[in-house]
């Protein structure tokens, strides 16, 4: 375990043993590597407080041992099991905005805030989407497909996305950036919001979820960029799938669970729809078996929409900011305080 401590450490270069103020979890490391963490940790140890210090885990057993003294931990995994009886944390920070694997109503009981990492990467998983409606529009895969399967010269067509209709389900941080992106294609842009009153001006036509089967016979693409909730669980099934024009494209950058996956299979194959472009699923890694593999109308990415070079950056500026107001007491203008 890395122990970081700024102005506070002691004259003989050792640390002060007064408990663990940040800890950044083993799963950072582990999801995200070395290196990142090293970053992460420089961001946040910048914005604290002389006295104040971080401790990085590496291990499972070294994240169980230190969180019990932590007052603020930073993780993109569940650490409910992991705290002793009576102590938890001031505020977790998680680094992924999914947070339906987290117990939030025993971190809420245990007088835990949460936050999540809403909006950090929404720029590249928008720029992901745009990627996707220019490999359909344009074709680009099946390019790809001659050059790697046939390595020969085999002409075909393509269209383009301007005057086609997008439609984004949940215009949320990542919605909101796809509709800024796709107006400079031209795209008229349609959506579902909780709020549609508060969607973006990027956003041509905004109307309520309930308003998703006009949604979907409407859109040339569908992006799904909802969280993962009881009610959005299973929300694309068969008849969803039915009421999309046959040449429509499916975007999946929510969560896989958001899509009923045999349906969205059977649909593919039977090609009642034109494509999918999928970076979630049901099960990952998505196994080996699944017919999505082998279907030449799906695009299928390992669940990294949002990789950028930058996000440890930007996990600290947020953690930063969050930081200012957690050290003020103001727990409740916590940005993205999801408990």
């Amino acid at each position: 375990m890395s122990r970081h401590v700024n102005a506070a450490d002691s004259d003989d270069g050792g640390t002060d043993a007064a408990g663990v103020d940040v800890l950044v979890h083993h799963s950072v490391s582990g999801v995200f590597g070395v290196d990142f963490t090293r970053r992460l940790c420089s961001r946040v140890d910048a914005v604290l407080p002389a006295g104040d210090g971080i401790e990085a885990a590496t291990t499972a057993a070294e994240s169980r041992a230190a969180i019990g003294d932590a007052d603020v931990v930073l993780t993109v995994r569940p650490v409910g099991e992991e705290l002793p009886d009576g102590a938890a944390p001031e505020w977790i920070q998680t680094l992924n905005s999914g947070v339906d694997s987290y117990d939030l109503d025993g971190l809420d009981a245990r007088g835990t805030a949460v936050t999540n990492a809403a909006g950090v990467a929404a720029n590249p998983i928008a720029e992901q989407v745009l990627g996707y409606l220019l490999a359909f529009e344009r074709r680009i895969h099946r390019g790809i497909r001659q050059q790697e399967r046939d390595g020969i010269w085999r002409d075909y067509s393509a269209g383009e996305l301007r005057g086609k209709t997008l439609g984004i389900v949940g215009v949320g941080a990542i919605g909101t950036r796809v509709a800024e992106l796709a107006t400079g294609f031209d795209l008229e842009v349609i959506g579902t919001k909780r709020t549609p009153e508060t969607a973006p001006d990027a956003v041509d036509e905004a109307h309520p979820p309930s308003w998703l089967p006009e949604l979907l016979a409407r859109s040339d693409y569908v992006v799904l960029s909802c969280p993962l909730v009881e009610e959005t669980r299973g929300l694309i099934g068969s008849e969803e799938l039915m009421a999309m024009g046959s040449d429509a494209v499916l975007v999946n950058v929510a969560r896989g669970e958001v899509v009923d996956e045999p349906a969205l299979e059977t649909a593919l194959q039977q090609g009642r729809i034109r494509g999918a472009a999928l970076d979630v699923f049901e099960e990952e890694p998505l196994p080996a078996d699944s017919p999505l593999w082998d279907l030449p109308n799906a695009i299928i990415t390992p669940h990294m929409a949002g990789s950028t070079p930058k996000y440890a950056d930007r996990i600290g500026d947020l953690f930063g900011e969050n930081y200012q107001r957690y050290a003020d007491g103001e727990l409740d203008r916590l940005r993205n305080r999801v408990v």
